[in-house]
């Protein structure tokens, strides 16, 4: 009988993010292209430089109902119509506005990119903002906004925010616009901003997926490249400050039985050089189940079913200045919300005292570097990513450094990162709740002044 060795396997290539091509087309559009092979479904991300705080005064909202408004018709088809035509594409066609600018997200099957971006390109080019439309999306905004005060995780936020930012710097209020600001939003208005704001010569598009047998440099020339507009001057970005005096914020909700816990800062963004160090630490502390907040709040102490920390980026100058958004968030029962802040309290206390372990830091690294392969294996992920760069001023090659600095990262870094992240003294803590039976307990911790607000 003929023996026949077992087949053995290659050894394993080391994975890196991927590097986009960069390219400018003749409009002054920035192209960055990633030709991801068996990606057959494309994914485009345009990055519109139109940030929240350009929106005129006492419009507050007029980015969101633009960037809602591409999708409801162009010069060439009218809202119906133009939907019909994303659907016979196999397209999806997606907006949002935040901080940053405002992003439009295209997917569609390889064999379709080009008859999409022409949709993509008119949408951008020619949108026809039609009055009804346009009133239509003001409506619809205006009946989501009850609801997110009545979300408790939205309402902390929108609570965090306006304790943090100062009263007259636009982070300090909704991203999306308030029931005053939004209901004085006409097309006019949203046309005014997009002749602002929108134009090719600082507008980037990200394209990324199998791009075998696709002309294109020939389907960007015949739609996005046919845009056209002025050049502008670059906008000054303010800067970011915030007021991170300890205290606490009791957001009232008589009756509640339990209590949405939000507490925060701003820190370093990802330019500084302590970024990776900081996501190591900030992992460690709260980014997964086996963290040290849920080892305690929820294996420990019951007291909850998740608790989580973050960083999340706000916004960056293209000097490199910024700030990102510190956070931890989870929610408890009414009657164990003194007890489950004083063990948080101490977690982060224990913490500045003890440091991380190797352990800790080991398993974070495993984590977070080992399943980046899995995590962006779809165009989408790859682009949305690309185009956080982007907006962020960060060079192409950010996210693959970042996996070879966090890999690179000591445990001692780390635990110096997240404890200047999240000292025990300088956050403030929201809480959405019944402030009868949770004010006194939270007063007797000494963790800040806590001052009551209505729920509404």
């Amino acid at each position: 009988m003929e023996f026949h060795p077992q087949p053995r396997g290659g050894e394993p290539k080391p994975w890196a993010f991927p590097a986009p091509e960069r390219s400018t087309l003749p409009n002054g559009l920035t192209v960055l292209r990633s030709h991801r092979p068996g990606q057959q479904v494309v994914a485009v991300e345009v990055n519109l430089p139109a940030p929240l705080d350009a929106e005129p005064e006492g419009l507050d909202g007029v980015a969101t109902i633009m960037a809602r408004a591409f999708a409801e018709g162009t010069d060439k088809h009218d809202a119906e119509e133009f939907a019909a035509e994303l659907e016979r594409c196999g397209a999806t066609l997606d907006t949002h506005a935040d901080h940053p600018g405002v992003r439009v997200s295209l997917e569609v099957p390889a064999s379709r990119l080009a008859k999409a971006l022409g949709l993509l390109a008119d949408a951008l080019r020619a949108p026809a903002f039609p009055d009804d439309e346009v009133a239509r999306l003001v409506r619809n905004r205006l009946d989501e906004i009850p609801h997110e005060l009545a979300n408790p995780a939205r309402r902390a936020a929108k609570e965090l925010s306006r304790q943090l930012f100062p009263a007259s710097s636009r982070m300090s209020r909704p991203r999306q616009g308030t029931e005053e600001t939004v209901e004085r939003i006409d097309a006019a208005a949203v046309r005014g901003f997009y002749e602002a704001y929108v134009r090719p010569a600082t507008a980037t598009a990200v394209v990324v997926g199998d791009l075998a047998g696709v002309d294109l440099d020939t389907a960007l020339s015949d739609t996005l490249g046919a845009w056209t507009g002025s050049t502008a001057e670059p906008r000054p970005v303010p800067a970011i400050s915030a007021d991170d005096t300890g205290r606490v914020i009791v957001v009232d909700r008589p009756g509640s039985v339990q209590t949405q816990i939000l507490i925060g800062r701003i820190g370093p963004d990802r330019h500084d050089r302590v970024w990776p160090a900081q996501v190591l630490g900030t992992y460690c502390l709260g980014g997964t189940l086996t963290s040290r907040l849920d080892r305690v709040l929820r294996e420990e102490k019951g007291y909850t079913y998740g608790v989580r920390s973050f960083a999340q980026v706000l916004r960056s100058a293209p000097d490199g200045t910024g700030a990102a958004m510190l956070a931890i968030s989870g929610s408890v029962a009414t009657d164990v919300t003194g007890p489950a802040l004083a063990d948080l309290w101490q977690v982060l206390r224990t913490l500045a005292d003890e440091g991380l372990t190797d352990d800790e830091r080991d398993v974070a690294v495993q984590n977070l570097v080992g399943v980046a392969p899995l995590k962006y294996e779809t165009a989408a992920a790859v682009a949305s990513t690309l185009a956080d760069q982007v907006e962020q001023h960060l060079p192409d090659d950010f996210q693959a450094q970042l996996y070879a600095r966090l890999a690179e990262t000591g445990t001692v870094e780390a635990t110096a990162a997240v404890v200047n992240a999240f000292p025990a003294d300088r956050l403030v803590c929201v809480l959405v709740g019944d402030a009868a039976q949770i004010a006194d307990p939270v007063r007797a911790l000494g963790i800040g002044e806590v001052t009551v607000v209505q729920g509404t």
